[in-house]
């Protein structure tokens, strides 16, 4: 059974890690250091988080979990303001960025590809992303379905920060996430260089953004019209 003592225990060596990782890098966050700069034995830290990896993904959960209630209360804002889709979405995309350049030990963590089970908070910043892009959709501004443009977005958000992060800082590009999600724009967006078929499939695409709510359909109909949608919109 969890003591009294034990959220707030873990609260205060989350935080110890952070700061040590953030100041003095991932081979700082050692089982003595971590304790001494809780104020904590080192059992309590075995027993609240197993090993070293169990406090990294707490602490990068930790961190995640802020970032994204930041970036939810900034889509939030964003819908209630009528703020045009397109712009939160490049605004999104800057966060995004930004917090990978400045978090490179928590962003290489999360993204890892064997860390195992996926984030909570990342899944939670991948809904906040879908969002986003459902939003650009029905608005009739998406040429390409919601799930590629997804794609698309996380694709050259990570490569991005992983070609950044491992380029000396005199060597970067300042300019290459700019250019790189004005280039992904033209690729989704209806209003890039004109291609055949534009108008039809941008319509038909916000079309299948309001279809899973329409409320005149039963929910076989609804799934029926949708996978016709979503058939057409490949096939365009």
């Amino acid at each position: 059974m969890q003591s009294a003592e034990q959220p707030a225990a873990r609260s205060t060596i989350i935080d110890a890690a952070a700061r040590l990782l953030t100041d003095r890098g991932v081979d700082a966050v050692t089982t003595r250091r971590v304790s001494a700069e809780a104020g904590v034995q080192p059992p309590t830290l075995y027993r609240l988080f197993g090993d070293k990896d169990g406090l990294l993904d707490a602490v990068a959960e930790h961190v995640m979990e802020t970032f994204v209630a930041t970036k939810a209360a900034e889509a939030s804002a964003a819908t209630a303001n009528d703020v045009d889709p397109v712009d939160d979405l490049r605004a999104g995309w800057e966060m995004q960025i930004e917090f990978g350049l400045s978090n490179p030990v928590l962003f290489s963590l999360v993204n890892a590809p064997g860390r195992g089970a996926p984030s909570p908070a990342a899944l939670a910043g991948l809904d906040i992303l879908r969002e986003r892009v459902h939003r650009v959709a029905t608005a009739g501004r998406l040429r390409v379905s919601e799930q590629r443009a997804v794609g698309l977005i996380r694709s050259a958000g990570a490569g991005v920060v992983f070609t950044l992060l491992t380029t000396s800082p005199e060597d970067r590009d300042p300019d290459l996430a700019s250019s790189m999600i004005d280039t992904v724009m033209r690729e989704i967006l209806t209003d890039a260089p004109p291609r055949g078929g534009d108008s039809s499939t941008a319509t038909t695409i916000a079309f299948r953004a309001i279809a899973p709510n329409l409320p005149a359909l039963s929910d076989a109909e609804r799934q029926l019209l949708v996978d016709w949608l979503d058939r057409s919109i490949d096939g365009a």
